[in-house]
């Protein structure tokens, strides 16, 4: 794979790294016939954000040949490494004219080369992984609601929040408002803290197809970075959402580009009535089929042949595949293995963020007595 991004173009580059830095701590790299894909997911599965420039957007683009039988190489690098790369934006508006990218797998390394004024060239060679391809199958089309809006508007709404705020409310109130405010846990508490809301105007957005009363609780953190990037390029944010609980869907499109993150919602405590926890994570014995075409439609997923039709988990992007246990083994040490495997790490406790790999929820009750374990010290009779 070779591509040469010229002019200002380094710098919208740039920008869309910046913008996958907030998701996860590596970036996968694949080159297609239709353009260079950029995908990043975090840790607990629970938002995925992909980024695919046209061969249009590069000065020249070459996707490679795969080889008989194969498919298109594809890599993954660690974002830190890439990211040091296009770290400084305006030094790579002031200084840099091109930049080349050069995808060696013989010598496992890719190749990043900033050919700067004055004849300077730098050259940073990264070493990556080879991987299998990492995807968010999704649908926008099922979505309920919908907003369009610049995003400017936006990223001017949520300048009035702090920086250390976790969780955003987008709800969609009377007379066609949209509103957003920061997420209270506990509704009891809203008068001993803090409450920031604002209410946009329908007519500050180009497109409103929203359901009435619908709200969807997210992660700031990633929205930010992706309106960052998107009020720089100039570009409308498209809002796709349904009910709480199933993933928020943000795009952005242009000619030779094409943006989506998809972030988890926190699922809704009247709408989710569980059975039994497992430490702390509910898992349903027998879905049914809606449930099943929910987890299908929004789960990461990998096209791995790895990936046999018995398996019962999708792969993990980020870590090797396991193998099957003996069906010998331990009874006790295979359900300790499926709460582990179950479990999303980086989420509190308290909350119930659904994963988009799992299909699990996190539940506000934490883990209860395990009901084969040995009670050391029983209730004397005179205490109730």
């Amino acid at each position: 794979m070779k591509c040469i991004v010229a002019g200002g173009n380094v710098k919208v580059f740039g920008r869309a790294v910046h913008s996958l830095s907030r998701i996860g701590d590596e970036l996968y790299l694949e080159p297609t016939e239709s353009g260079l894909s950029l995908r990043a997911v975090n840790s607990s599965r629970s938002a995925f954000a992909s980024f695919l420039f046209a061969p249009l957007f590069f000065q020249r683009y070459e996707a490679g040949s795969p080889q008989a039988d194969t498919e298109l190489f594809r890599c993954k690098v660690l974002m830190k490494s890439f990211l040091g790369v296009f770290r400084s934006l305006p030094s790579l508006e002031k200084m840099v004219g091109k930049c080349l990218i050069l995808l060696k797998p013989q010598a496992s390394r890719l190749v990043v080369q900033l050919h700067c004024k004055y004849g300077v060239t730098k050259t940073h060679n990264l070493a990556f992984q080879e991987c299998e391809r990492l995807q968010a199958v999704f649908d926008t089309q099922r979505c309920a609601s919908s907003l369009r809006a610049p995003a400017r508007v936006l990223a001017e709404a949520v300048v009035h929040f702090p920086q250390t705020l976790a969780e955003v409310t987008l709800g969609a109130g009377p007379g066609g408002k949209i509103s957003l405010r920061n997420y209270v846990e506990d509704e009891a508490e809203r008068s001993k803290m803090m409450v920031t809301e604002l209410c946009l105007a329908e007519d500050e957005f180009q497109t409103v197809a929203v359901a009435p009363g619908s709200s969807i609780t997210f992660c700031l953190k990633e929205f930010r970075g992706l309106l960052a990037f998107a009020e720089a390029s100039n570009l409308p944010l498209t809002i796709h959402y349904d009910v709480p609980g199933r993933p928020v869907i943000f795009t952005l499109d242009d000619a030779v580009l094409e943006v989506h993150l998809v972030l988890a919602t926190l699922s809704d405590t009247e709408s989710n009535l569980q059975p039994p926890m497992a430490n702390g994570v509910s898992h349903l014995p027998a879905p049914s089929d809606d449930f099943a075409d929910d987890l299908e439609s929004y789960m990461i997923a990998m096209e791995t042949s790895a990936y046999g039709e018995g398996s019962g988990v999708p792969p993990s992007p980020t870590f090797p595949l396991r193998t099957p246990r003996p069906a010998e083994s331990d009874p006790e040490e295979e359900e300790e293995e499926e709460e582990e495997e179950g479990a999303v790490p980086g989420t509190p406790p308290h909350k119930k963020f659904r994963s988009l790999f799992f299909g699990s929820v996190l539940t506000p009750g934490g883990p209860g007595l395990a009901p084969t374990q040995e009670v050391l010290a029983e209730d004397s009779d005179g205490e109730y």
